[in-house]
């Protein structure tokens, strides 16, 4: 997800396995479900190799991801509660820190805990789950473009203009807010998939 193993390479069962102290079988297995997700590739009498980013991938995971995601933040403007809208904002300030150290992972899993905490202010925990299967080719691509393409300042400042639309109960504006800040990563794929082209396939 954070492109330690670069799109591409050969992943080797004896290798992973003595890095992690396990035994080869659920290393095995690992990769069978690391494969279902699409961020590895089963070759029979090859070998496993991390996959490449594919851009169909991530443009189709972002459409389903838009749609899901608008209508629950429209459904949080309308009924989240009060405590609710205070522990979607932490998230705001542990970005902003995260954002100072230039801690790239901690401000990954701080983005996602802001969506997470937007699903379950309104019990929308299942339409969460869903996203996340699906976006793990988007993760690849919104670790990569950190902090150039899209710079973390910008992504705080557009969660806080959802946040803030949550807050003062505008469902319009909500809405609004969310397919723009989810529509960031279609102006840096094709930067990143030009500059970067060994890691992408169409």
């Amino acid at each position: 997800m954070q492109l330690q193993l670069r799109p591409g390479n050969a992943l080797r069962e004896t290798e992973i396995s003595k890095q992690l102290g396990v035994s080869r079988q659920p290393v095995r297995e690992a990769f069978f479900k690391l494969a279902d997700v699409g961020l590895v590739e089963i070759q029979p009498q090859r070998g496993t190799f991390v996959q490449l980013i594919s851009r169909k991938a991530v443009e189709n995971a972002r459409f389903i991801r838009e749609a899901v995601e608008v209508a629950v933040v429209r459904k949080a403007a309308l009924e989240a509660s009060d405590a609710s809208i205070a522990a979607i904002k932490t998230h705001l300030i542990e970005q902003e820190r995260a954002a100072l150290a230039d801690d790239h992972s901690g401000f990954l899993r701080s983005d996602e805990a802001f969506h997470e905490a937007i699903a379950n202010s309104v019990d929308c925990n299942h339409a969460w789950r869903v996203v996340e299967e699906l976006k793990v080719q988007m993760d690849r691509v919104r670790f990569l473009s950190l902090p150039q393409a899209t710079p973390m300042t910008s992504i705080i400042a557009q969660h806080r203009d959802i946040a803030d639309a949550i807050a003062s109960r505008s469902p319009e504006r909500a809405e609004e807010a969310m397919r723009a800040h989810l529509s960031e990563i279609l102006i840096s794929l094709p930067v990143l998939a030009a500059e970067q082209s060994e890691l992408f396939r169409t």
